[in-house]
C-alpha cells in the first residue's frame, strides 16, 4: 500500500514538472521578448562533455569536472575495499 502511494506521488510531481516547464514555454513565447540560452553536459563514464551559450555552462562545466573527480575516487577506494 506505502509502495504504491509512494510510486503514484513520483508519478503526479513528475506529470507537475512536465506541466509547469510547459506553461513557461507558452508564457516566455507569448510575451514576445526572450533571450534563449542553452547549454548540458553529457557525461560518458568519467569524462564531461560541456556545451552551452552562457554563464550557467561554465558552472555546469565546474560541477561535471568535480563529479569526474569524485566518481574517479569512488572507483578507486572502491576496488581496495
Amino acid at each position: 500500500m506505502r509502495g504504491k502511494l509512494l510510486i503514484m506521488l513520483g508519478m503526479a510531481v513528475i506529470f507537475l514538472g512536465f506541466l509547469m516547464i510547459f506553461i513557461g514555454t507558452i508564457m516566455s513565447a507569448s510575451s514576445g521578448e526572450a533571450d534563449v540560452e542553452g547549454g548540458g553536459i553529457i557525461m560518458i563514464g568519467p569524462i564531461p562533455i560541456v556545451f552551452g551559450t552562457s554563464r550557467g555552462a561554465m558552472i555546469a562545466m565546474i560541477l561535471a569536472i568535480i563529479l569526474m573527480v569524485l566518481w574517479i575516487a569512488g572507483a578507486l577506494l572502491g576496488r581496495r575495499m
